[in-house]
């Protein structure tokens, strides 16, 4: 199955003589993420630890062009155009607040009123709304204008609240922002996700298990022998059924660890040198790998060679690899996310979001100029707080400390 014409359309119709014909409608769609200011602010967002903390350990931006790399490979390899692939990794966590999931986790609770918030819902708001590009012909914002193909990739939850096809507070557009949700969503299954979106979905997946366990390493986080210690796996494993695969039965995840240690790939210890860290890198590189080979074997056992794109196949994701990746996930939380520290630490953050809500609700002046003109237009309360809450969902970690900071001089 190939592209139709179709799913290179345009919410906004574009005038092909402002374009030079040897460009792609795919490619233009990779460089309007790749050029964005919601893709840049990622550079000082949290992905497991506050960037600055560490010289070593990954952003939100570092982590989305990983996945980029990774998903872009993967997919060619399936089928998939390789630039719509790559548009949905570099955009998947454009919606994504300050302070990781735990700021995701306040500001919903604080939007309520508005009906919640959920960063793939925010991220399909920024590229269809928020980030300045193209207008309607009547003056409504289109955001980045990317056509129909790659939007529907970066529909991780193609649904809205409520409507999910199983048990998950997930969602992937907001009502107000149901209009072109429905567009790029045309003649798709409800609740149906393109194959080009479980390949974004499936890489980052692989690309945030191992890297935070890589960062977690080199941090000195977490010492590597855990891996090794059947007590500490026991612990992993029990975490690892409860936050991410429950479907799978606990001894999953200690034969998961066990088959990783067998691959000889996971140090044994950690002392910094540049040894050191090259068998960590290769350790990584052979996770990768290991789990982006099994899924492409699986689906070709599955759907046959040939060009699979759009809704010609859905990826097979064998639960021995599901069990192996979500162990590695719950490392880096039990070890990392989850510590008193950590806990301090957010809950420093949480007080930085809710002061933030509070001023920009009291004193709208204080929203950036294109967010001043959104809250003037409001009709209600909630739609007012929508407003804020992008605002907020927009700021990078030290912006938002310095905004609260500033609120809390005055």
């Amino acid at each position: 199955m190939t592209y139709a014409a179709r799913d290179r359309h345009r919410w906004v119709a574009e005038d092909p003589a402002h374009k030079q014909s040897d460009r792609d409608d795919f490619a233009r769609d990779r460089a309007r993420v790749l050029h964005s200011a919601a893709l840049r602010r990622l550079s000082a967002k949290t992905q497991v630890v506050a960037p600055g903390s560490d010289d070593f350990v990954r952003t939100r931006l570092t982590h989305s062009l990983e996945v980029a790399q990774i998903g872009r490979e993967f997919g060619a390899a399936l089928g998939c155009d390789a630039d719509v692939v790559d548009t949905a990794c570099l955009a998947h966590d454009l919606g994504h607040p300050p302070f990781g999931h735990h700021g995701e986790t306040v500001l919903d609770e604080l939007a309520r009123p508005a009906g919640g918030f959920e960063g793939n819902a925010q991220t399909l708001r920024v590229l269809t709304r928020l980030e300045a590009k193209r207008v309607h012909p009547d003056g409504r914002p289109a955001g980045l204008n990317l056509t129909r193909a790659s939007l529907d990739a970066v529909a991780k939850y193609p649904w809205a609240a409520g409507q999910a096809p199983y048990a998950t507070s997930k969602y992937g557009v907001y009502a107000a922002d149901l209009a072109v949700f429905q567009w790029f969503r045309e003649g798709a299954a409800p609740g149906v996700r393109c194959l080009e979106a479980q390949v974004m979905d499936w890489s980052d997946d692989v690309a945030y298990s191992v890297h935070d366990v890589e960062d977690a390493i080199a941090s000195r986080r977490v010492d590597p022998r855990v891996l090794h210690s059947p007590p500490e796996v026991a612990v992993v494993a029990e975490l690892a059924r409860a936050a991410y695969a429950p479907d799978l039965p606990v001894d999953a995840f200690v034969e998961a660890s066990a088959r990783l240690v067998a691959t000889g790939t996971v140090p044994r210890t950690f002392g910094g040198t540049r040894a050191d860290l090259a068998a960590l890198k290769d350790m990584t590189s052979r996770l990768i790998g290991r789990f982006l080979s099994a899924v492409e074997l699986a689906t070709r056992e599955r759907h046959g060679v040939g060009a699979l794109t759009r809704f010609a196949a859905d990826l097979v994701i064998p639960d021995d690899v599901r069990a192996e990746c979500s162990l590695l996930k719950a490392v880096a939380a039990h070890y990392v996310m989850f510590t008193d520290e950590r806990r301090a630490v957010m809950g420093r953050q949480e007080e930085v979001i809710r002061t933030l809500v509070a001023s920009f609700l009291e004193q709208p002046e204080r929203l950036d100029a294109d967010l001043a003109a959104d809250h003037a237009g409001a009709r209600a309360d909630r739609e007012r707080l929508r407003v804020v809450v992008d605002q907020i969902a927009s700021l990078t970690d030290a912006r938002a400390i310095d905004l609260a900071r500033t609120v809390g001089s005055d």
